[in-house]
Protein backbone atom coordinates (compact mmCIF):
# COMPACT_ATOMS: atom_id res chain seq x y z
CA UNK A 1 0.00 0.00 0.00
CA UNK A 2 2.57 2.20 0.99
CA UNK A 3 4.70 1.43 -2.57
CA UNK A 4 1.45 2.42 -4.56
CA UNK A 5 0.33 5.71 -2.34
CA UNK A 6 4.25 6.98 -3.10
CA UNK A 7 4.21 5.89 -6.83
CA UNK A 8 0.86 7.48 -7.17
CA UNK A 9 2.34 10.73 -5.28
CA UNK A 10 5.05 10.85 -7.42
CA UNK A 11 2.99 10.64 -11.17
CA UNK A 12 0.79 13.25 -9.56
CA UNK A 13 3.72 15.46 -8.97
CA UNK A 14 5.14 15.12 -12.13
CA UNK A 15 1.81 15.63 -13.87
CA UNK A 16 1.52 18.71 -11.89
CA UNK A 17 5.00 19.94 -12.80
CA UNK A 18 4.43 18.60 -16.66
CA UNK A 19 1.21 20.99 -16.62
CA UNK A 20 2.78 24.30 -14.83
CA UNK A 21 6.39 24.68 -15.88
CA UNK A 22 5.97 27.51 -18.36
CA UNK A 23 8.98 26.57 -20.61
CA UNK A 24 6.70 23.72 -21.81
CA UNK A 25 4.34 26.43 -23.59
CA UNK A 26 1.04 26.66 -23.83
CA UNK A 27 -1.76 24.35 -25.35
CA UNK A 28 -4.52 24.87 -27.98
CA UNK A 29 -8.38 26.05 -26.65
CA UNK A 30 -10.96 28.08 -27.80
CA UNK A 31 -11.18 29.85 -31.35
CA UNK A 32 -7.34 29.15 -31.65
CA UNK A 33 -7.83 25.95 -32.04
CA UNK A 34 -10.48 25.91 -34.52
CA UNK A 35 -8.38 27.74 -36.48
CA UNK A 36 -6.00 25.25 -36.24
CA UNK A 37 -7.86 22.55 -37.19
CA UNK A 38 -9.47 24.50 -40.02
CA UNK A 39 -6.35 24.67 -41.80
CA UNK A 40 -6.25 22.50 -44.85
CA UNK A 41 -2.29 21.43 -43.72
CA UNK A 42 -3.93 19.97 -40.71
CA UNK A 43 -5.14 16.41 -40.74
CA UNK A 44 -7.48 14.97 -37.37
CA UNK A 45 -5.76 17.78 -35.10
CA UNK A 46 -1.91 17.04 -36.54
CA UNK A 47 0.24 19.14 -39.35
CA UNK A 48 1.18 17.36 -41.91
CA UNK A 49 4.51 18.13 -44.62
CA UNK A 50 3.51 18.39 -48.06
CA UNK A 51 5.49 15.48 -48.99
CA UNK A 52 5.83 11.95 -46.80
CA UNK A 53 7.94 12.69 -44.40
CA UNK A 54 9.98 9.80 -41.84
CA UNK A 55 12.18 10.17 -39.10
CA UNK A 56 13.47 6.95 -38.99
CA UNK A 57 13.35 5.64 -35.03
CA UNK A 58 13.86 2.04 -35.69
CA UNK A 59 15.36 -0.09 -33.39
CA UNK A 60 18.91 -0.10 -35.56
CA UNK A 61 19.07 3.44 -36.25
CA UNK A 62 18.10 4.30 -32.37
CA UNK A 63 21.06 1.69 -31.37
CA UNK A 64 23.31 3.28 -34.23
CA UNK A 65 22.29 6.72 -32.68
CA UNK A 66 23.14 5.98 -28.78
CA UNK A 67 26.38 4.28 -30.01
CA UNK A 68 27.08 7.95 -31.42
CA UNK A 69 26.19 9.56 -28.43
CA UNK A 70 29.11 7.72 -26.50
CA UNK A 71 31.74 7.88 -28.89
CA UNK A 72 34.40 10.39 -28.37
CA UNK A 73 34.31 13.04 -30.89
CA UNK A 74 36.73 16.55 -29.98
CA UNK A 75 35.00 18.56 -32.42
CA UNK A 76 31.43 18.44 -31.62
CA UNK A 77 32.43 22.25 -30.32
CA UNK A 78 34.92 24.98 -30.70
CA UNK A 79 38.07 24.37 -29.23
CA UNK A 80 38.53 28.16 -27.93
CA UNK A 81 35.70 30.36 -27.05
CA UNK A 82 34.28 32.23 -29.69
CA UNK A 83 34.92 35.79 -29.65
CA UNK A 84 31.93 37.71 -31.89
CA UNK A 85 31.26 41.09 -33.00
CA UNK A 86 30.17 44.05 -30.51
CA UNK A 87 27.55 45.37 -32.65
CA UNK A 88 26.17 49.33 -32.48
CA UNK A 89 22.42 48.19 -32.11
CA UNK A 90 21.79 52.01 -31.61
CA UNK A 91 23.22 52.15 -35.40
CA UNK A 92 21.36 49.67 -36.54
CA UNK A 93 17.76 50.62 -35.18
CA UNK A 94 18.45 53.73 -37.11
CA UNK A 95 19.48 52.75 -40.77
CA UNK A 96 17.71 53.43 -43.73
CA UNK A 97 19.66 50.30 -45.75
CA UNK A 98 18.68 46.69 -45.45
CA UNK A 99 21.56 45.20 -42.98
CA UNK A 100 21.44 41.86 -40.60
CA UNK A 101 23.12 40.58 -37.76
CA UNK A 102 23.76 37.07 -36.78
CA UNK A 103 23.78 35.64 -33.31
CA UNK A 104 24.23 32.62 -33.61
CA UNK A 105 22.25 29.42 -34.71
CA UNK A 106 19.09 30.40 -36.36
CA UNK A 107 18.73 34.25 -34.52
CA UNK A 108 19.52 37.33 -36.73
CA UNK A 109 18.52 40.81 -36.30
CA UNK A 110 17.49 42.08 -39.18
CA UNK A 111 16.72 45.92 -40.17
CA UNK A 112 14.66 46.11 -43.41
CA UNK A 113 12.08 48.48 -44.97
CA UNK A 114 12.55 50.71 -41.95
CA UNK A 115 11.56 48.13 -39.32
CA UNK A 116 14.08 46.21 -37.10
CA UNK A 117 13.24 42.31 -36.70
CA UNK A 118 14.21 39.44 -35.11
CA UNK A 119 14.24 35.95 -36.69
CA UNK A 120 13.90 33.12 -33.98
CA UNK A 121 15.89 35.28 -31.09
CA UNK A 122 17.55 32.26 -28.60
CA UNK A 123 20.01 34.18 -26.20
CA UNK A 124 19.25 31.83 -23.78
CA UNK A 125 22.50 29.78 -21.93
CA UNK A 126 21.18 26.42 -23.06
CA UNK A 127 18.71 25.13 -25.93
CA UNK A 128 16.32 23.73 -23.44
CA UNK A 129 13.02 23.88 -21.25
CA UNK A 130 16.17 24.01 -17.79
CA UNK A 131 18.84 26.22 -17.69
CA UNK A 132 20.86 23.51 -15.84
CA UNK A 133 20.50 20.77 -18.61
CA UNK A 134 20.38 20.26 -22.15
CA UNK A 135 22.49 21.73 -25.59
CA UNK A 136 24.50 24.46 -23.59
CA UNK A 137 25.73 27.45 -26.13
CA UNK A 138 29.23 27.23 -27.38
CA UNK A 139 31.48 29.43 -25.15
CA UNK A 140 31.81 33.28 -26.24
CA UNK A 141 28.79 32.83 -28.83
CA UNK A 142 26.37 35.21 -27.12
CA UNK A 143 26.64 38.13 -29.03
CA UNK A 144 23.94 39.93 -26.79
CA UNK A 145 21.50 39.59 -23.49
CA UNK A 146 17.74 40.00 -24.29
CA UNK A 147 17.91 43.48 -21.75
CA UNK A 148 20.76 45.32 -24.16
CA UNK A 149 18.38 45.14 -27.25
CA UNK A 150 16.47 48.53 -27.97
CA UNK A 151 13.09 48.18 -29.56
CA UNK A 152 12.12 45.47 -31.30
CA UNK A 153 9.26 46.13 -33.99
CA UNK A 154 8.68 42.63 -34.58
CA UNK A 155 9.83 38.74 -33.58
CA UNK A 156 9.53 36.10 -36.47
CA UNK A 157 9.38 32.60 -35.23
CA UNK A 158 9.86 29.89 -37.78
CA UNK A 159 8.41 26.74 -34.97
CA UNK A 160 8.04 25.99 -31.21
CA UNK A 161 11.16 24.15 -30.82
CA UNK A 162 13.49 25.08 -28.45
CA UNK A 163 16.29 26.36 -30.58
CA UNK A 164 14.25 28.48 -32.24
CA UNK A 165 11.54 29.53 -29.30
CA UNK A 166 13.19 30.33 -26.54
CA UNK A 167 10.55 31.04 -22.89
CA UNK A 168 13.87 33.09 -21.39
CA UNK A 169 14.20 35.53 -24.74
CA UNK A 170 10.54 36.00 -25.16
CA UNK A 171 9.67 37.14 -21.53
CA UNK A 172 12.60 39.58 -21.92
CA UNK A 173 11.38 40.53 -25.02
CA UNK A 174 7.28 41.27 -24.22
CA UNK A 175 7.52 44.76 -23.51
CA UNK A 176 9.63 45.88 -26.21
CA UNK A 177 8.64 44.46 -28.87
CA UNK A 178 5.62 45.52 -30.74
CA UNK A 179 4.48 42.43 -32.69
CA UNK A 180 4.95 38.75 -32.92
CA UNK A 181 4.62 37.03 -36.15
CA UNK A 182 4.20 33.05 -35.54
CA UNK A 183 3.20 29.74 -37.99
CA UNK A 184 -0.47 28.89 -36.68
CA UNK A 185 -0.88 27.48 -33.35
CA UNK A 186 2.51 28.88 -31.86
CA UNK A 187 1.11 31.96 -30.10
CA UNK A 188 -0.69 29.96 -27.39
CA UNK A 189 2.71 29.64 -26.08
CA UNK A 190 3.33 33.57 -26.47
CA UNK A 191 0.03 33.92 -24.25
CA UNK A 192 0.75 31.81 -21.87
CA UNK A 193 4.22 33.72 -21.39
CA UNK A 194 2.60 36.55 -20.98
CA UNK A 195 2.63 38.13 -24.82
CA UNK A 196 -0.95 40.02 -25.27
CA UNK A 197 -2.69 38.29 -28.12
CA UNK A 198 -3.28 41.83 -29.99
CA UNK A 199 0.24 41.42 -30.93
CA UNK A 200 0.47 38.15 -32.28
CA UNK A 201 -0.43 37.54 -35.78
CA UNK A 202 -0.33 33.85 -36.97
CA UNK A 203 -0.50 32.45 -40.24
CA UNK A 204 -1.32 29.66 -42.51
CA UNK A 205 1.25 28.54 -45.45
CA UNK A 206 1.09 31.35 -48.19
CA UNK A 207 -0.63 33.65 -45.96
CA UNK A 208 0.17 37.34 -45.71
CA UNK A 209 1.37 40.35 -43.43
CA UNK A 210 2.43 43.14 -43.43
CA UNK A 211 4.00 45.51 -40.85
CA UNK A 212 4.28 49.15 -42.69
CA UNK A 213 5.97 49.22 -45.77
CA UNK A 214 7.34 45.36 -44.94
CA UNK A 215 5.76 42.09 -46.10
CA UNK A 216 5.63 39.08 -44.50
CA UNK A 217 4.89 35.32 -46.08
CA UNK A 218 4.61 32.29 -44.31
CA UNK A 219 6.10 29.77 -46.32
CA UNK A 220 6.14 26.20 -46.23
CA UNK A 221 9.10 23.99 -44.48
CA UNK A 222 8.75 20.50 -43.96
CA UNK A 223 9.84 19.67 -40.49
CA UNK A 224 7.49 18.58 -37.71
CA UNK A 225 6.66 20.81 -33.84
CA UNK A 226 6.28 20.08 -30.38
CA UNK A 227 7.73 21.02 -27.08
CA UNK A 228 5.95 18.67 -24.74
CA UNK A 229 4.76 15.09 -24.67
CA UNK A 230 1.40 15.07 -26.69
CA UNK A 231 2.40 18.09 -28.49
CA UNK A 232 4.11 16.70 -31.06
CA UNK A 233 2.46 18.35 -34.62
CA UNK A 234 0.16 20.46 -32.82
CA UNK A 235 1.44 23.77 -34.25
CA UNK A 236 3.12 24.38 -38.09
CA UNK A 237 6.26 25.06 -38.97
CA UNK A 238 7.16 27.45 -41.20
CA UNK A 239 9.61 29.69 -43.76
CA UNK A 240 8.93 33.44 -44.29
CA UNK A 241 9.81 35.60 -47.03
CA UNK A 242 10.62 38.99 -45.45
CA UNK A 243 9.95 42.05 -48.96
CA UNK A 244 10.52 45.58 -48.62
CA UNK A 245 10.11 47.47 -51.85
CA UNK A 246 12.40 45.58 -54.74
CA UNK A 247 14.74 43.87 -51.25
CA UNK A 248 13.72 39.84 -50.34
CA UNK A 249 15.17 37.98 -47.87
CA UNK A 250 14.18 34.24 -47.25
CA UNK A 251 14.39 32.66 -43.55
CA UNK A 252 14.38 28.78 -43.80
CA UNK A 253 13.58 27.92 -40.59
CA UNK A 254 14.18 24.15 -39.88
CA UNK A 255 13.33 22.10 -43.13
CA UNK A 256 14.24 19.55 -45.08
CA UNK A 257 15.18 19.06 -48.59
CA UNK A 258 11.94 19.50 -51.17
CA UNK A 259 9.87 20.65 -53.87
CA UNK A 260 8.62 23.59 -51.72
CA UNK A 261 11.50 25.20 -52.21
CA UNK A 262 11.38 25.61 -55.86
CA UNK A 263 7.34 26.50 -55.53
CA UNK A 264 8.62 29.73 -53.16
CA UNK A 265 11.11 30.46 -55.47
CA UNK A 266 8.24 30.82 -58.64
CA UNK A 267 6.02 32.18 -56.60
CA UNK A 268 8.44 35.18 -54.28
CA UNK A 269 11.83 35.21 -56.16
CA UNK A 270 14.49 35.81 -56.92
CA UNK A 271 16.14 36.31 -53.46
CA UNK A 272 18.86 38.92 -52.50
CA UNK A 273 19.72 36.83 -49.56
CA UNK A 274 18.55 33.51 -48.65
CA UNK A 275 19.58 32.47 -44.65
CA UNK A 276 19.34 28.65 -45.12
CA UNK A 277 19.50 25.70 -42.95
CA UNK A 278 23.14 24.56 -42.56
CA UNK A 279 23.95 22.22 -39.77
CA UNK A 280 22.84 19.84 -37.22
CA UNK A 281 22.45 17.46 -39.95
CA UNK A 282 22.53 13.60 -39.86
CA UNK A 283 21.26 11.06 -42.91
CA UNK A 284 18.60 9.31 -40.36
CA UNK A 285 16.69 12.63 -40.07
CA UNK A 286 17.92 14.26 -43.56
CA UNK A 287 13.95 14.27 -44.23
CA UNK A 288 13.42 16.96 -41.52
CA UNK A 289 16.90 18.99 -41.91
CA UNK A 290 19.26 19.15 -45.04
CA UNK A 291 22.57 18.33 -45.71
CA UNK A 292 24.92 20.77 -46.54
CA UNK A 293 24.45 19.97 -50.44
CA UNK A 294 20.76 20.13 -49.92
CA UNK A 295 21.07 23.71 -48.88
CA UNK A 296 22.74 24.91 -51.81
CA UNK A 297 20.51 23.06 -54.02
CA UNK A 298 17.61 24.69 -51.83
CA UNK A 299 19.10 28.08 -52.36
CA UNK A 300 19.39 27.26 -56.21
CA UNK A 301 15.68 26.21 -56.43
CA UNK A 302 14.90 29.69 -54.49
CA UNK A 303 16.79 31.85 -57.52
CA UNK A 304 18.96 33.33 -54.59
CA UNK A 305 21.75 35.70 -55.49
CA UNK A 306 23.50 35.14 -52.11
CA UNK A 307 23.69 32.23 -49.82
CA UNK A 308 24.23 32.37 -45.71
CA UNK A 309 24.50 29.57 -43.72
CA UNK A 310 22.81 29.11 -40.80
CA UNK A 311 21.93 26.54 -37.68
CA UNK A 312 25.07 25.90 -36.55
CA UNK A 313 28.09 28.05 -34.59
CA UNK A 314 26.13 27.75 -31.44
CA UNK A 315 25.23 24.65 -30.21
CA UNK A 316 25.87 20.60 -30.46
CA UNK A 317 22.69 19.35 -31.61
CA UNK A 318 23.91 16.54 -33.70
CA UNK A 319 26.97 14.31 -34.26
CA UNK A 320 29.06 15.32 -37.39
CA UNK A 321 32.04 18.12 -36.74
CA UNK A 322 31.09 21.64 -35.64
CA UNK A 323 32.61 22.88 -38.37
CA UNK A 324 31.53 20.20 -40.84
CA UNK A 325 28.60 22.54 -42.24
CA UNK A 326 29.78 25.73 -43.11
CA UNK A 327 32.37 23.46 -45.06
CA UNK A 328 30.64 21.50 -46.89
CA UNK A 329 28.55 24.30 -47.90
CA UNK A 330 31.07 26.23 -49.38
CA UNK A 331 32.75 23.19 -51.48
CA UNK A 332 29.11 22.27 -52.94
CA UNK A 333 28.45 26.18 -53.79
CA UNK A 334 31.49 26.77 -55.88
CA UNK A 335 30.55 23.94 -57.81
CA UNK A 336 27.38 25.99 -58.97
CA UNK A 337 28.88 29.34 -59.00
CA UNK A 338 26.78 30.36 -55.86
CA UNK A 339 28.03 33.07 -53.45
CA UNK A 340 28.38 32.55 -49.84
CA UNK A 341 29.04 34.96 -47.00
CA UNK A 342 30.08 33.80 -43.77
CA UNK A 343 29.97 36.68 -41.51
CA UNK A 344 31.41 36.61 -37.88
CA UNK A 345 28.86 36.44 -35.47
CA UNK A 346 27.70 39.88 -33.89
CA UNK A 347 28.84 41.42 -37.40
CA UNK A 348 27.00 44.10 -38.70
CA UNK A 349 26.13 43.26 -42.38
CA UNK A 350 24.91 45.47 -45.17
CA UNK A 351 23.16 43.63 -48.09
CA UNK A 352 24.53 45.52 -51.05
CA UNK A 353 28.08 44.31 -49.19
CA UNK A 354 27.02 40.86 -48.19
CA UNK A 355 29.26 38.79 -50.21
CA UNK A 356 31.83 40.63 -49.02
CA UNK A 357 31.19 39.39 -45.37
CA UNK A 358 32.79 36.50 -45.93
CA UNK A 359 35.82 35.03 -44.21
CA UNK A 360 36.55 31.31 -42.43
CA UNK A 361 36.53 33.18 -38.73
CA UNK A 362 35.98 29.42 -37.36
CA UNK A 363 39.44 28.19 -38.24
CA UNK A 364 40.48 30.65 -35.72
CA UNK A 365 38.63 28.81 -33.03
CA UNK A 366 38.10 24.96 -34.10
CA UNK A 367 39.35 22.45 -32.60
CA UNK A 368 43.46 21.27 -33.52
Amino acid sequence: MTVALLTILVLVCLYVFYRLWSPFGGTLAGARKRLVRASAHNRNGKFVNLVVTTLQMDVGSLVSMTADHFRPNAHLRPDRPIVPDAPDLAGITGAADTQLVWLGHSSFILRIGGKTLLLDPVLSKRASPFQFAGPKRFAGSAVITPDALPHIDAVVISHDHYDHLDYGTIRALRAKTGRFFVPLGVGAHLERWGVHSDAITELDWWETATLDDVQLACTPARHFSGRRIGGHDTTLWASWVLMAGRERVFFSGDTGYGPHFADIGKKYGPFDLTLMECGQYDRRWSDIHMMPEQTVAASHDLHSRLLLPIHWGAFTLAFHEWTDSVERALRAAHTIDLPVATPRMGQIVLLKDAEQSTGPWWKAVAAD
